[in-house]
């Protein structure tokens, strides 16, 4: 279980970046940078997956991301999102404003899942909380919102990194609540695009046990059956 959720986790994240470099950097250049990056950001994935918060209680791991993205020179705003019953979530918005160009949003979401952690693995969650109802519940990163999280920090450090070589402005999003589903719409009731503007385009990733470890899966627009998309070797 510990090779299989680490690998997973590896090559997500580097297949992330080369999807979003591979049109401005050269293998030259990206293979020692996700090299270099690499015991850092598992580092970062093992933290997030011991320490899992449920939705609406991001305040830990929003908190990790923003100061990530600000030490990689992005403008950072926490806070972002209000619920329907007026309190606050815990988005995240980085801003990276390099030159006219179109603006990209990279998404990413926070939230674990009420669920006891059984791996054993040496980073595994051994974290309680109480749910809505007021039932004490085990709390895991079941669904891979750590590896989401782990990708975008990555991700947002590979592109400031790359500044020469695009031009454009990033958004980078850490979105709260994606289990309960109500933390993208916390987001846009606090006026997120009036707020920071609205996307020419956007990319979000999610982690899959449907395709071999060292492939990834791309589609075009909003996808519910990843099986359907092209896959191809990293």
């Amino acid at each position: 279980m510990k090779k299989e959720r680490l690998g997973r986790g590896q090559t997500l994240a580097c297949a992330a970046l080369l999807a979003l470099l591979s049109t401005h950097l050269g293998a030259q250049d990206l293979g020692p940078f996700v090299k270099d990056q690499l015991p850092n950001l598992v580092s970062t994935y093992k933290t997030l997956h011991s320490h899992p918060e449920l939705s609406h209680h991001e305040e830990h791991t929003s908190a990790l991301v923003a100061a990530e993205l600000r030490k990689a020179g992005y403008t950072v705003t926490d806070h972002v999102g209000k619920y329907p019953d007026g309190s606050q979530a815990y988005g995240v918005v980085a801003m990276l404003q390099n030159g006219a160009g179109p603006k990209l949003l990279i998404r990413a979401d926070m939230d674990a899942l009420p669920v006891v952690e059984e791996t054993g693995v040496p980073y595994a969650s051994h974290v309680k909380s109480t749910n809505a109802s007021g039932q004490e519940v085990g709390v895991m990163h079941a669904c891979g919102h750590d590896i989401h999280v782990t990708t975008l920090i990555g991700t947002g450090r590979a592109l400031a990194a790359s500044k020469s070589k695009w031009h454009g402005t990033l958004m980078l999003i850490g979105q709260p609540a994606e289990e309960s589903i109500d933390g993208a719409r916390a987001m846009l009731a606090d006026h997120l695009y009036e707020r920071f503007g609205k996307p020419d385009l956007a990319i979000a990733l999610h982690d899959t046990n449907t395709h071999a470890a060292g492939t990834v899966a791309i589609v075009s627009g909003p996808t519910i059956r990843i099986s359907r998309a092209s896959t191809t070797k990293v």
